[in-house]
């Protein structure tokens, strides 16, 4: 545990919104929604070309219980899914 008040302390990437679950939000529900688009995307992309293997997509949920879906991937594959949509 560090002491805010040392020099080596910093807070840069702690998100207690992100952490934390609030009674009554339906977090669930947001996490159905992200997990349904992101295999409609992962289908999508396959059938434009992109492999599976290349990206990885994550269903999670924001602080206020609405869906989230994270893409990562390579810049290349990024570049790649760039000239899809546009």
């Amino acid at each position: 545990m560090h002491d805010p008040e040392e020099t080596g302390f910093t807070s840069d990437g702690l998100d207690l919104d992100a952490a934390l679950w609030v009674r009554g939000v339906d977090y669930l529900s947001g996490w159905r929604e992200a997990t349904d688009a992101a295999r409609e995307l992962a289908d999508a992309l396959e059938a434009a070309g992109v492999e599976a293997a290349d990206i990885q997509l994550r269903a999670d949920t924001d602080p206020d219980g609405s869906g989230a879906v994270t893409l990562k991937c390579s810049p290349e594959v990024a570049r790649k899914v760039a000239r899809l949509v546009g």
